[in-house]
């Protein structure tokens, strides 16, 4: 049997026996969704049982977690192999290699570390691998409840603190002219994130193309004000100032 892999970072699939398998039902799936992102860790039965029917479990949700358990160990053999019974509730024991969204925070960890040591080059490569294991948003297939919604939340947040120190990244490498259409795209997919603001303004002007940085920030100057009656951030006028003087 080859090893199994988990994936979280996109659609939750598990990679075992050499084939890929995906939990039939929304309760398996949110079942093994859970295990998988408090892998190693006890998963209490109470927090299984807020996950699979939130604010109004059955009288038999308790023995209904048992009967789930019994029917994820069986669905997948090797999944079966790891699910370890406690007092308390299961755990799933498994290699961190084995999950990718540890894989990508020990990356992301990595990185930092090698920005910090100034090897910028190898920070940059280094999130862009990690960056590329994300395969759309996380657990998309899984019709998750209130506590794997916050695990989402906070892999999403995780990916986004990820691509922003791959742009500072490359901005230190004085790669702003290639950063131009990225940064676009973010600011149009996300229109009140001045901090994607803020770089398209600064690769803007760094690129020579001044008319334009100026455009930007006029453009979320109006939308912050008209709609949220608010002016932009300390940092996005300071790059604003940067590019009205330049000296």
């Amino acid at each position: 049997m080859g090893p199994i892999r988990f994936c979280v970072l996109g659609p939750l699939e598990v990679h075992a026996e050499e084939a890929m398998f995906t939990m039939r039902g929304p309760k398996l799936q949110r079942l093994l969704a859970l295990l998988v992102v408090r892998a190693n860790r006890i998963v209490p039965v109470e927090t299984l049982v807020d996950e699979l029917w939130s604010e109004t479990p059955p009288r038999t949700a308790v023995p209904s977690v048992r009967t789930h358990v019994y029917h994820l160990r069986t669905s997948v053999r090797a999944i079966g192999e790891l699910l370890v019974t406690e007092p308390s509730g299961y755990m799933l024991k498994a290699d961190p290699d084995s999950i990718d969204s540890e894989v990508f925070t020990r990356r992301v960890k990595h990185a930092k570390e090698l920005l910090a040591g100034e090897r910028v080059e190898e920070a940059s490569r280094t999130l862009r691998g990690a960056l590329a294991m994300w395969r759309g948003q996380p657990m998309a297939n899984v019709d998750a409840g209130p506590v794997l919604t916050r695990h989402a939340v906070q892999l999403r947040e995780a990916r986004l603190i990820a691509l922003q120190l791959r742009i500072e990244a490359d901005m230190l490498l004085d790669r702003h002219r290639e950063l131009i259409g990225e940064l676009k795209e973010m600011v149009a997919t996300d229109p009140y994130n001045e901090w994607f603001h803020a770089r398209l303004i600064d690769a803007l002007n760094r690129s020579g193309r001044r008319r334009e940085a100026l455009g930007v920030f006029q453009s979320l100057r109006s939308k912050l004000s008209d709609e949220l009656g608010v002016e932009p951030s300390e940092e996005v006028q300071r790059v604003h100032q940067e590019v009205l003087d330049p000296s």
